[in-house]
């Protein structure tokens, strides 16, 4: 997509305003710490920009076995006590974003209670494993892991296994989209993906990377810093697990996405990822595939975790809110 030739117009007032005051606060950017300060600076930075957590009736810690052994946590939150429902609740399994690098359960515990809230629906939010600890594929293992166990282990927490959406924002979402994948090569039954500016190409050279590429948070300097985090080798670029999109298996074709889960996008007008998630719904589409596909204008990537500051972080939390209760209600 065609980007303004000065992009620093598109902003929302309140969006630029975020942007002039972290430049004026001299705070030190994420790719000039180590991983372990990087984490702790996200984490701090999360919860100063976000709204107050939601209070939800039920709010469980999960442990989940990975293939290798370790142990995962996860959180569930659902808007009802499991013995208050009276039937199975959907759920939506929500892997978090960070560039694989820094993110957690608890930086988008906010983002996860207001969407259970909103849906009615159950949120089960994982704590994959992160780089540089773990290199690629753990967190791609890691997230097939969790969904497997969650249908195995959802009547016990009275939820609904043929219910399941899978999400994720940035690297979630490209874990989010990966799973989806595997999900439809399994023949597992998802109701939908719903993506948040995901990350789907290996390598970053679309117009909308050099556009804001800096000055606009996430700058191309912190997505080579995550991704040198994070993969093994320059090779990794090119795996499909990396990169849905325009990643290749190991008999080097790409995947197709026929038969897929139906997705809902929201993505960022203001983001270097923007035009990959475009060429992403586009793809779909190609391949018959429903999409929703919806651009909110001004903002950045990052933006839904900022409800506290930037009013499209909210809309775009009841927007997919409103997506996952349509599917459900026409799969009843």
């Amino acid at each position: 997509m065609s980007h303004h030739h000065n992009p620093r117009f598109q902003l929302t007032s309140e969006t630029r305003h975020l942007l002039d005051r972290i430049e004026r606060s001299g705070h030190v950017p994420l790719h000039a710490l180590n991983p372990a300060q990087a984490k702790q600076s996200y984490e701090v930075g999360a919860g100063l920009i976000d709204i107050p957590s939601h209070k939800l009736p039920r709010v469980e810690d999960l442990v989940i076995p990975a293939r290798d052994g370790f142990e995962l946590h996860a959180r569930l939150y659902a808007p009802l006590e499991q013995a208050a429902q009276k039937d199975a609740l959907p759920v939506l399994y929500f892997l978090h974003g960070g560039g694989f690098t820094v993110g957690s359960v608890k930086t988008h515990e906010p983002v996860c209670r207001r969407l259970a809230h909103l849906s009615g629906a159950a949120v089960v939010s994982l704590e994959y494993r992160l780089a540089p600890e773990a290199k690629f594929p753990t967190a791609v293992n890691d997230a097939w892991d969790g969904l497997l166990w969650l249908r195995e282990h959802a009547a016990r927490l009275g939820l609904n296994a043929q219910k399941i959406a899978v999400s994720g924002d940035s690297a979630g979402g490209t874990l989010a989209i990966v799973t989806a994948i595997s999900a439809r090569d399994a023949q597992i039954p998802l109701s939908l993906q719903v993506l948040f500016y995901p990350g789907c190409i290996g390598h970053q050279d679309t117009e909308s990377h050099h556009t804001f590429a800096r000055g606009f948070l996430l700058e191309e300097a912190h997505i080579t810093y995550f991704f040198e985090q994070y993969l093994r080798s320059a090779s990794d670029r090119d795996d499909w697990r990396f990169a849905p999109l325009d990643g290749a298996d190991e008999s080097g074709h790409r995947r197709d996405l026929d038969g897929v889960a139906p997705a809902w996008i929201g993505l960022a007008e203001c983001d270097p990822l923007v035009d990959e998630g475009v060429a992403f719904g586009d793809a779909l589409r190609m391949a018959g595939v429903p999409v929703d596909l919806e651009i909110y204008r001004g903002v950045i990537h990052g933006f839904l975790n900022q409800g506290r500051v930037i009013p499209e972080a909210l809309r775009v939390q009841e927007d997919a809110a409103r997506a996952l209760k349509k599917v459900w209600e026409m799969g009843e």
